[in-house]
Formats: C-alpha cells, sequence, structure tokens
C-alpha cells in the first residue's frame, strides 16, 4: 500500500512538471502580448485587443485571466474553448489612474497547465486647464 502512494504521488508530481514545462508557443500564438499605449491622457479609461490564435492540434480553453490590480479590467468568455485555427480576443482596459509612465500585466490561464504573462504600458499626463495663451505676436486682419 505504501508502494502504492508512492507511485501515485511521483505520477503526479510528474503530470504536473510536465504541464508547467509545456512550450505554450508550439500551442497558441499572440497577437498584442505586449502593448504600448504611449501618451495618454490622465484618468481617461483606454482598452486594446489582445487575440489568441490555437495553433497546435487540439482544441485549447481559455480558463482564467487574472490582472495585476484594480485598474485593469479583462473582458473575455471565460472556458471558451477554441479550436486549432480559432482565435479568441481578450480586450484588456485600464483605468488610467496613474500618474505617468505605468506597466500593468495579466495572467492567461488555459487548459493542460498552460499560461502567459501579458504585459501593456503607457504614459499618463494631465492636460492643461486652460487652453494655450494667444501668440501677442500674430496680427488680427481688419475687415
Amino acid at each position: 500500500m505504501k508502494q502504492l502512494c508512492i507511485l501515485f504521488v511521483t505520477a503526479f508530481f510528474s503530470l504536473v512538471a510536465q504541464a508547467q514545462n509545456a512550450d505554450i508557443t508550439k500551442v497558441l500564438e499572440f497577437k498584442n502580448a505586449s502593448f504600448d499605449f504611449g501618451k495618454i491622457t490622465y484618468g481617461k479609461p483606454v482598452k486594446y485587443t489582445l487575440e489568441v490564435k490555437n495553433i497546435g492540434a487540439d482544441s485549447v480553453t481559455l480558463e482564467n485571466v487574472q490582472v495585476g490590480c484594480g485598474c485593469t479590467t479583462p473582458e473575455y468568455e471565460k472556458n471558451k474553448r477554441f479550436a486549432s485555427g480559432e482565435t479568441v480576443k481578450i480586450t484588456l482596459g485600464f483605468n488610467g489612474g496613474t500618474q505617468g509612465a505605468f506597466s500593468k500585466s495579466a495572467t492567461l490561464y488555459f487548459s493542460g497547465g498552460l499560461q502567459k504573462v501579458v504585459t501593456f504600458k503607457g504614459e499618463t499626463f494631465t492636460a492643461p486647464e486652460t487652453p494655450a495663451p494667444t501668440n501677442g505676436a500674430v496680427q488680427k486682419m481688419k475687415s
């Protein structure tokens, strides 16, 4: 009985190690896995779309998307199963509530123990409260 338990535990950890070592690049292809918003207005929400294409032979399920903080919001179909050749879209939103440069991440979890960390970055700026002053050197035309 003791040997059977040891065999079971060894087999379990072997399967977990194989799942963790799976090469996700042989199964999934990512578009916009590292996205740059550039400069955005402070406090103005923005979004971008991440695409995941199944390039493997078997179906894959998008099980979960976990974000790093409350300023990031994912939009996706949970437990979405997609066949070989199909693409799923995940929208990642950012509330713009960080002053200056920012870098955020989200972890995508797929069936078979596959996971991928995607990132986005940018820089917020505060728009001036008053418009630019008029240029005194510009003369107004008389009618």
